[in-house]
């Protein structure tokens, strides 16, 4: 029984450990680019979108279709890289173990 016991204690070190990453990826961000940095997405590590920065040159009234195209792009980068982050963070907890909807 002393064994389960450990057992559980473990797990509930480790489930407020990724708690407080959770909370500190939240705080940080990362940058998703397209059309050579004229298009930024600024993401969260909870995949939020914060920011998006958008190169006036890249403005055409006549060219909507791209310019929607460059910010799904970005925003897609940006998501991807925030996912990334996010895994490398909990892999460190987790050991590498890849637990199902953790992130």
């Amino acid at each position: 029984m002393r064994g389960m016991n450990d057992l559980v204690r473990q797990a509930q070190i480790m489930q407020k450990k990724m708690a407080k990453v959770q909370e500190d990826l939240a705080a940080r961000t990362v940058e998703g680019t397209s059309g050579g940095g004229m298009v930024v997405a600024v993401v969260n590590g909870a995949n939020e979108l914060q920011a998006l920065r958008i190169d006036a040159s890249v403005v055409d009234p006549t060219d909507v279709e791209m310019l929607q195209d460059l910010i799904v792009a970005a925003v897609a980068d940006g998501v991807k890289k925030s996912k990334e982050m996010a895994e490398a963070e909990m892999g460190q907890i987790t050991g590498g173990l890849k637990i199902p909807g953790l992130f």
